[in-house]
């Protein structure tokens, strides 16, 4: 069975229907093949960095559950340069990082009064 809804993708030249589940259509060209090679191995890249700060800052939040003032510090100070790393790279907004930094930072000097 044929979709016949009115999807806006059916109408991007990009997407034929071949079934009844839309999907991309190939690459005719060698650029574009080169384009969809490069794009996977800069999402694979991408995710790998997403995914490490998420854990330096995982990490700081376990130190704050613990109530240890002093390894929450200490593990925010090594999170600090990975969120920024993950800025200058490209795969978080710079105000996202100073967002999480700031109020990660707040809840640790919460933690001495």
């Amino acid at each position: 069975m044929v979709i016949d809804a009115v999807v806006p993708a059916l109408y991007n030249p990009r997407f034929r229907i071949r079934s009844p589940i839309l999907e991309p259509a190939m690459a005719q060209h060698q650029s574009a093949k080169k384009r969809i090679r490069r794009n996977e191995k800069r999402r694979k890249i991408n995710h790998a960095r997403i995914s490490r700060v998420r854990t330096f800052v995982k990490k700081v939040e376990a130190a704050i559950a613990s109530g240890d003032q002093k390894v929450a510090s200490t593990a925010l100070k090594l999170a600090q340069p990975e969120m920024h790393r993950g800025v200058s790279k490209g795969v978080l907004h710079r105000n996202t990082a100073a967002r999480k930094l700031s109020r990660l930072s707040r809840r640790i000097k919460a933690m001495s009064a």
